[in-house]
């Protein structure tokens, strides 16, 4: 069996020698090296080409490893990178997976999964982990509720008139019935009206739960830029 060429990378000299001793302690595991930050990570991918990278995120900044992952993607696309961190949060998550790293397995992972993450990277059977999976599932709902969202919030702008998007405005600026009409130099009927149209148009009972709607989904903002484009 080929011997596969590891580096690590950890600015921890704990978790670096953890690492490097269930390398050496696996014989068809060679160990390269040990970097401290994201500078020596790239400058040892470049000059050893090593075929697994074991990366920590956080070192001398929050997302220094993934950094180093999107550089060496560049110029060792050989390597498969297995990010080890602390770190489970979706922007972590999903920044990492973003530069085509093969694994990404928690610091706390026993001896055994960290063998078997390097053997499965190696021969580009890694599998999404369970934790990751669920990320992702709620990131695709996450996305889909906005999205449907967005068409909803898109369909009714367009079916706003001039004047009541400036009466939304208006609204929006705590301004109430009688202070928008005099402003306006209409009929305070003409205005309640108008509102009563826009309450229509957004499904909902009173102006409260419209301010509501459009404060929670940034509404003035998608008009702003619709209106400018």
């Amino acid at each position: 069996m080929k011997q596969l060429k590891i580096l690590v990378v950890d600015d921890m000299e704990a978790h670096r020698r953890r690492l490097c001793r269930i390398i050496r302690d696996v014989p068809r595991f060679t160990l390269i090296g040990t970097a401290q930050n994201a500078t020596e990570a790239v400058s040892y991918a470049k000059k050893k080409q090593p075929d697994i990278i074991l990366m920590d995120i956080e070192m001398e900044d929050a997302s220094a490893g993934i950094r180093a992952s999107a550089e060496i993607n560049q110029i060792a696309p050989n390597a498969k990178i297995i990010i080890l961190t602390i770190h489970i949060d979706n922007q972590s998550i999903f920044s990492a997976y973003q530069t085509n790293i093969s694994d990404y397995v928690v610091k706390s992972a026993a001896k055994e999964e960290v063998i078997e993450a390097i053997d499965q990277a190696a021969q580009n059977t890694s599998s999404i982990r369970p934790y990751i999976a669920n990320k992702l599932k709620e990131e695709f709902a996450r996305v889909k509720h906005f999205e449907e969202n967005f068409t909803h919030i898109f369909n009714v702008i367009a079916t706003l008139t001039p004047s009541e998007i400036e009466i939304l405005k208006s609204l929006c600026q705590g301004r109430n019935r009688k202070q928008i009409a005099a402003e306006r130099s209409v009929e305070l009927e003409t205005i309640k009206k108008q509102i009563s149209s826009i309450l229509k148009k957004f499904h909902k009972r009173n102006t409260r739960e419209v301010l509501q709607f459009i404060d929670e989904h940034d509404v003035m903002t998608m008009i702003a830029k619709i209106s400018y484009d």
